[in-house]
């Protein structure tokens, strides 16, 4: 079967930072709160050969699934036979139990450290096998692996690429480390493997990925307390101050093409959209307004963003040609709209919306014209869309404590990414990589 398929000025930049509690470098936990009622029953058989190795692929193909709100996976131990490849599969076994799909594979260890990786996918009503491969990776990319099997499922059985060999970036704020304080880092799209690229003093604003996932532009205010943006190269770690003008330097957007990006600055006395060509570092002004212009995000055609402005009175998301410099405003549900990102085919516009003193991440339909609050959650914040446009992950507050949650883009799956220790903000979700 197929399954259906705040930033304007400095002032404000210095309000968001004193939301911060405490944070440490940690992995983040993934906690599944509310899944697709009509979830689709899966069975992942536990893996033949997997015991001593350094990771399970079953365990994290079941965990990837669930994860998704799409699939509900049957327990190992509700399991009637537990096949490891075609010759073993019983489809009686997982009919009478009530499973559509089955998983079922094996590992083995190679003389070269490495493992063999095998497994096929199989639709038990049709009692026919759907995919089958096989992988040689070495131990160290066994989590990889197991992510990709997870995409190959998730594109068969929907139709839409698998998000889950991508990445999450973010950053954290730890109030007992005295020296660097704030760190931005990101993890796999599961919360483990944490990296960290950059420790600071001061606050880290804005991170952003660039189309190809090899570099990050964000925000840092360790110029004496002044804020800077910076493009950060992920393989060598190098990187380039390519913004660090009078005023504010903030909300840096990729373009499509890699080539460009946009951000705000008050260079001239007011915020305004500059778009800047990171090759010959030209910069050119894209708006011209008495109110406050930021917070701009590319659409995918690459000639033309979103952004938020105060124009109208209140913070709305306009669009900006940027040919002829045209505006025009796109959001109209109540006095406040801020914080936008597009989905990858352009169609729905996700924001943060103000609701009777609640922040909630509402998705509009660019074509049909609606708007829909997904998250019920009172402080949401810095929307960031998968790459295959199916989940939105955002910062938010539980408790006082600043936390990841991710939303489908209908509402319906809602997952909590709480860090193991403190507060974690600021999410971008990475590109296919």
């Amino acid at each position: 079967m197929k399954l259906m398929k705040h930033r304007s000025t400095q002032a404000f930049m210095v309000i968001l930072v004193m939301l911060w509690a405490s944070a440490a470098s940690a992995e983040l936990l993934i906690r599944v709160t509310e899944g697709r009622v009509d979830a689709v029953p899966i069975a992942v058989v536990p893996f033949a050969g997997a015991q001593g190795a350094p990771e399970d692929v079953s365990q994290i193909v079941q965990a990837d699934l669930h994860r998704s709100g799409q699939f509900k996976p049957l327990p190992a131990e509700d399991m009637l036979s537990r096949p490891s490849n075609e010759s073993e599969m019983i489809y009686r076994d997982f009919r009478v139990l009530g499973m559509e799909y089955v998983v079922a594979g094996s590992m083995k260890a190679l003389e070269s450290g490495g493992y063999e990786v095998k497994y096929a996918l199989f639709d038990v009503s049709r009692q026919v096998k759907l995919l089958e491969e096989s992988y040689r990776p070495p131990a160290s990319q066994l989590r990889d692996v197991a992510h990709a099997i997870s995409d190959r499922i998730y594109e068969q059985l929907t139709g839409i690429p698998g998000a889950f060999s991508t990445k999450i970036l973010y950053v954290t704020y730890n109030r007992n480390d005295g020296k660097n304080p704030y760190q931005l880092q990101y993890a796999d799209a599961d919360g483990h493997r944490v990296t960290t690229i950059l420790r600071s003093k001061e606050p880290i604003m804005s991170p952003t990925w660039s189309p190809d996932g090899r570099k990050v532009a964000y925000v840092s205010f360790e110029n004496q307390g002044l804020p800077s943006i910076y493009v950060h190269e992920l393989a060598t770690t190098q990187r380039e101050k390519v913004s660090s003008f009078k005023g504010i330097n903030g909300a840096p957007d990729w373009s499509p093409d890699g080539q460009k990006l946009a951000l705000t600055l008050s260079r001239d006395g007011n915020p305004e959209i500059y778009m800047l060509d990171l090759n010959t570092k030209a910069l050119t002004r894209l708006t011209q307004h008495y109110g406050i212009d930021t917070e701009p995000r590319w659409l995918p055609d690459g000639k033309s963003l979103v952004f938020t402005s105060s124009r109208s009175g209140g913070p709305q998301i306009y669009k900006l040609n940027i040919n002829d410099k045209s505006v025009r405003r796109v959001s109209f549900q109540g006095a406040y709209n801020a914080r936008s990102d597009v989905t990858p085919d352009g169609r729905y516009l996700v924001y943060v919306h103000r609701r009777n003193g609640s922040f909630n991440v509402g998705v509009q339909d660019l074509q049909r014209g609606t708007f829909n609050i997904v998250t019920r959650t009172d402080m949401d914040e810095s929307p960031s869309v998968a790459p295959n446009g199916s989940m939105v992950i955002y910062g938010t507050q539980d408790g006082g404590t600043g936390v990841l949650q991710a939303v489908s883009i209908d509402g319906r799956v809602k997952v909590e990414l709480p860090s193991k220790e403190g507060e974690v903000r600021e999410p971008a979700w990475s590109p296919f990589l």
